[in-house]
């Protein structure tokens, strides 16, 4: 389903948590939007934290270390993104207006905060050469399984190119996963199918997919979409991977013919 904000305003966004709204999600996600010189204290006694920065200027302090972290434009620009466990007190002080990105979960585990940068994440170019292009994207991917055995969850960004695909060919997991979207102008849309529905994407809404079920997306030409991608592990079963849909392997084929080529 889709969750719409209407646009943010100013304070916290909510777009999920674990008790109530789409609590089959097992998270707490929202966008902070504040003030320059608004300051917000977050403090949680029994989830893990990620901090993302999607736009403005901040001084984020957290433990014994503090930060001033700027980002003008999610597509231009690599991620930075703070991870705390529980019971770790991170304040943020909005030097410009600002909007932070707030992913939580559960989480027993006792770990270091850390910070990742373009330093430390990766970004890949999903579906180049193939498919005419139609479904070539950025997928950043700032700390998974394989980087954060430790955490429950799991954090990135895509950047979709206007009139292209992305999480394509579709695919699923048994994971909950949660999209949030910005485009290029705030005019901009798309669309998402989550199982066989249909949903169109505007500035600021969000994807809510139940575990089990496929998600392509589609952006509109004309528009770039960002979104924010979201999942967290469950018990004993992490993600680690897609699992695509099998009627659509074949186009992964290294030499599908598709139309107008002929075979």
């Amino acid at each position: 389903m889709l969750h719409k904000t209407g646009g943010l305003k100013y304070g916290y966004n909510e777009i999920c948590n674990m008790d109530e709204l789409y609590s089959s999600m097992l998270m707490d996600v929202g966008v902070y939007k504040l003030k320059k010189d608004q300051n917000q204290v977050c403090l949680d006694k029994e989830k893990e934290s990620a901090f993302l920065i999607l736009d403005g200027k901040i001084l984020i302090k957290w433990q014994d270390r503090e930060e001033v972290v700027e980002r003008r434009s999610v597509f231009d620009e690599e991620p930075w993104c703070l991870h705390v466990p529980k019971n770790v007190e991170v304040t943020i002080e909005a030097m410009d207006d600002c909007e932070v990105l707030v992913e939580k979960t559960t989480n027993d585990k006792v770990f270091e905060s850390k910070v990742y940068d373009r330093s430390n994440c990766r970004s890949d170019i999903f579906g180049d050469g193939v498919l005419g292009g139609t479904s070539r994207r950025v997928v950043r991917t700032i700390f998974d399984y394989s980087n954060a055995p430790y955490s429950n969850l799991v954090i990135g960004e895509v950047i979709n190119y206007p009139g292209k695909w992305s999480s394509y060919i579709p695919h699923h997991h048994p994971q909950p996963e949660v999209y949030y979207y910005k485009f290029s102008k705030p005019q901009g849309f798309g669309c998402s199918i989550i199982g066989d529905d249909v949903y169109k994407i505007e500035q600021d809404s969000a994807a809510i997919i139940e575990g089990g079920l496929v998600h392509p997306q589609a952006t509109a030409p004309g528009y770039a979409m960002y979104y924010c991608w979201m999942i967290r592990h469950l018990d004993n079963n992490p993600w680690t991977d897609r699992i695509n849909e099998e009627k659509h392997e074949w186009l992964l084929e290294k030499d599908a013919v598709i139309w107008p080529d002929k075979e």
